[in-house]
């Protein structure tokens, strides 16, 4: 029978979370997928079982965990209609005030920002050190990430959220049409 595994790295202050309280949420992902994980203490996390699909699956949610979100959040991407991406701040800053500008942009004043693009769009949104994470449905996700690069490569809010708003429409139109 083979096996399969993948090796994925998260930040050492998330091991605790993959754990949780008294190994809890460790034990609900290796019974949920039919998997084994080890971690270590730098953060190495080896996952092996003997299903591929659910190995690879399982990977994204143990890297969705490493950047920031809650585990019954990431354990969303269990569903065949989620998916999870990751953009990179450090593709459109270069320096540390640059990356720190836009993490606030993305958040914006007491979070403002990053509850309407989460209103507007359903998805999950993390901004967890150089990286902005997205849980969403698949009919959203490419939506959601639009709107974020918008606003990273320097569109004002109120545009994103006027091309969420008809993105939206547009959405709600072909439902009607498509049934």
């Amino acid at each position: 029978m083979d096996e399969f595994s993948a090796e994925i790295n998260i930040p050492e202050d998330r091991i605790a979370v993959l754990i949780g309280t008294k190994g809890s949420v460790k034990k609900a992902l290796e019974k949920g997928f039919k998997a084994k994980m080890f971690i270590n203490d730098e953060g190495v996390v080896v996952i092996r079982g003997p299903d591929s699909l659910k190995i690879w699956t399982l990977e994204k949610v143990v890297k969705a965990i490493g950047r920031g979100f809650n585990p019954e959040i990431a354990r969303l991407l269990e569903k065949d209609d989620y998916d999870f991406e990751l953009i990179n701040l450090k593709d459109y800053g270069r320096s540390k005030n640059d990356i720190e500008r836009l993490r606030g942009r993305v958040i914006g004043r007491e979070g403002t920002s990053k509850k309407m693009l989460e209103d507007k769009t359903g998805a999950y949104l993390i901004v967890y050190g150089k990286t902005v994470g997205i849980i969403a449905k698949l009919d959203v996700i490419e939506m959601t990430r639009n709107a974020i690069e918008m606003l990273l490569k320097g569109a004002k809010h109120v545009t994103v959220f006027k091309y969420l708003d008809k993105e939206n429409q547009k959405r709600v139109r072909e439902v009607m049409l498509n049934g």
